[in-house]
């Protein structure tokens, strides 16, 4: 059977020829085998002869347009089989060449991309020809905004070969304040033709050697080749369009944003701190006023110490400082000095004194500190601090003799104080009462948690004379 030329999704026919040489009528069945069996045809498949005649049959060979058929020749085989005898069954064979073509397959994923000053993005070629080829890829702006970066910049594909290229785009300069910019572009994946070595001469009788200047193929066209050019069918793919949305540095909501706070900037050294500082000068001058007023009725008044005055004088005491019951300790106080008038010294009833209650307890216990009134004497309280400095968790219960002040929750405060215009009268021998439920200890400035609670109460007011 002689060669046979076919492209891909073209056809090509050549005839066999069937002869009974045999003495009786005979049936040949006709089937393709071999790797071209796939897309080859035998018409008709079946055929009968009388001894000594024979008949042409028609093979036409189909290939499909896939790189699923390698580009060159492709060995053919036709299996004759008798019906009567098919010991003398028969194989002819032949050759198909199939005919190359190129064809390539680009995708850009994903198509538009948003940032700063660059993005990056994927380029996706298969060869979907039936042979070999190099692919270089490219990338066109209308202007000189962007650099677009391939790695690799070329590949080599085998047929039904898929490729991932990595593509950079940059922008030439940042965008610091406006709109943002779309800058659109294409990327291009294009069969690449290596160069033709010309062939070395020697001149007769010279010795020397002469090389040819090197002759470079054209790159694959567009358009077709017909098979019987014995060119090569080529497809150009399409560029691929894509974009790159370049943002602004600085978006215009910010700018917005500046603007209103510059503003009220403005408007506050304009109109709010003039009034501010009005406002501020006419209290100061306010509070002066009333200073003032407040002198000159304490100059009206009776000196102390003098004959005017019913203590006989000033003089400076000390008062008692009882101790306190287990988990507290007593308090101290100095009275308000000495001085001298017309009227002599001597002892006052009255002196301020203050006193400290210190409570610890267990987790999950509960403590109790007081501090006892001296016989003779009445606490008249008028400010109270209390100190949860390790952060304890549980219940803080301060009483004033039979009267309960306050509960209150540990985890609620650090540092609390309370004060009153009108001081709490605590009798003689009576008690000021702290009792501390500590449910969790707390965690102090040294950073380990302590193993109990820790709490301190200061207690302040005027500590007078038993009236008798």
């Amino acid at each position: 059977m002689p060669t046979v030329t076919v492209s891909p999704g073209g056809t090509a026919t050549t005839p066999l020829t069937v002869r009974n040489d045999g003495d009786i009528v005979e049936a040949y069945t006709l089937e393709v085998v071999g790797d071209c069996a796939a897309w080859s045809t035998v018409e008709p498949a079946r055929v009968s002869l009388y001894p000594g005649t024979s008949e042409t049959v028609t093979l036409t060979f189909a290939p499909p347009r896939s790189h699923e058929v390698k580009a060159g020749e492709t060995p053919l085989a036709v299996r004759v089989l008798p019906a009567e005898h098919p010991e003398s069954v028969v194989v002819p064979e032949g050759t198909v060449t199939v005919e190359p073509f190129h064809e390539l397959r680009t995708e850009l994923e994903p198509r538009r991309r948003r940032g700063w000053l660059g993005a990056r993005f994927r380029t996706a070629v298969q060869n979907l020809g039936n042979t070999p080829v190099d692919v270089a890829f490219t990338g066109k702006q209308a202007g000189e905004e962007l650099r677009l970066g391939f790695t690799p910049g070329q590949k080599r594909l085998e047929p039904g070969e898929s490729a991932e290229i990595r593509l950079k785009v940059r922008a030439a300069k940042l965008i610091w304040f406006g709109e943002p910019v779309t800058w659109p572009f294409e990327v291009e994946a294009a069969e690449v033709v290596a160069p033709v070595e010309a062939p070395v001469a020697v001149a007769a009788g010279s010795g020397e050697t002469v090389r040819q200047e090197p002759v470079r193929q054209e790159p694959v066209r567009p358009e077709s080749v017909r098979p019987e050019t014995g060119g090569v069918e080529a497809v150009r793919p399409e560029p691929v369009p894509g974009e790159f949305l370049q943002l602004p540095v600085l978006p215009k909501w910010l700018l917005i944003v500046l603007a209103v706070l510059l503003a009220l900037l403005l408007a506050w050294f304009a109109l709010v701190r003039p009034a501010v500082k009005s406002t501020a000068k006419q209290a100061a001058t306010e509070a002066a006023q009333e200073e003032a007023a407040r002198g000159e009725q304490q100059q009206g008044a009776p000196t102390p110490g003098g004959p005017n005055d019913p203590t006989g004088g000033q003089g400076q005491g000390t008062g008692p400082n009882a101790p306190g019951t287990p988990g507290g300790t007593g308090g101290s106080g100095t009275g308000p000095g000495t001085g001298s008038g017309p009227g002599g010294t001597g002892t006052g009833g009255t002196e301020q004194s203050s006193a400290t209650i210190d409570v610890e307890s267990r987790a999950g216990g509960e403590e109790t500190g007081t501090y006892q009134v001296p016989a003779g004497k009445v606490f008249g309280i008028t400010d109270i601090v209390v100190a949860n400095f390790q952060g304890d968790e549980g219940v803080l219960t301060i009483s004033f003799g039979e009267r309960k002040i306050t509960t209150i929750a540990l985890e609620t405060f650090r540092n609390q104080d309370y004060h009153w215009v009108t001081p709490i009268q605590v009798p003689e021998n009576a008690t000021v009462t702290a009792a501390v439920t500590c449910a969790k200890p707390g965690t102090p400035a040294t950073g380990t948690q302590a193993s109990g609670c820790h709490q301190v109460i200061n207690v302040s007011g005027v500590l007078s004379d038993l009236a008798r």
